[in-house]
């Protein structure tokens, strides 16, 4: 037995040793043994708790410095805890739309070049095929697309083919399928214009 393996085996039977009456290990003094810092209670989220406490700090208006002397942390640290959270909450969104996206009872395919004022037409016929009454306007389906995917569109045509859902309660969802004739278009009228 080496000099390292009794060091660890006599760790353990301390640690063992300092069970309370229910029989559990103290963490806090395991953790402090080890030079660990406290770890937060895991939640049932994509963000932890830590990254919460930093978010609600960043929202209150205060810099990444502050938040890390606040925190006992480095900027360093608290720029990279910051943009793991908003890519883990970016990441959930998305979990989210591809959850809605599954169970969207409406779902339909509009080919690049299409008018955005066609779309709340198709829109609606689909819903009429389900025998189904959407709770929006046609204005209320055009906003929502060009909000939800502004880059999917140029001036008021669809720039690529795409996949629309909607649910019963009127909410749309936008995928692209691709670059298509009116993304190249796009590209091509865009150097046009730095050039000239």
């Amino acid at each position: 037995m080496t000099f390292s393996d009794r060091k660890d085996k006599m760790s353990t039977e301390r640690r063992n040793e300092e069970r309370d009456e229910e029989g559990n290990v103290d963490l806090e003094d395991e953790r402090k043994e080890h030079g660990e810092e406290e770890e937060p209670e895991p939640l049932d989220s994509f963000i932890t708790a830590r990254q919460i406490r930093m978010l609600q700090m960043r929202l209150a208006g205060l810099s990444q410095q502050e938040v890390a002397d606040s925190l006992g942390t480095t900027r360093s640290n608290i720029s990279i805890l910051e943009k793991r959270a908003h890519q883990n909450i970016a990441r959930a969104r998305r979990t989210l739309e591809q959850w809605m996206m599954l169970q969207a009872p409406i779902s339909l395919e509009a080919r690049a070049g299409t008018d955005v004022f066609e779309l709340p037409a198709m829109i609606f016929a689909a819903a009429d095929q389900k025998h189904m009454r959407l709770p929006v306007t046609s204005l209320d389906i055009v906003v929502q697309l060009r909000r939800k995917a502004p880059r999917l569109f140029y001036k008021r045509v669809l720039l690529q083919d795409a996949r629309i859902f909607a649910t019963e309660e009127g909410e749309l969802l936008v995928e692209g399928l691709g670059e298509g004739e009116g993304e190249s278009r796009r590209k091509s009228e865009a150097t046009e214009e730095k050039s000239a």
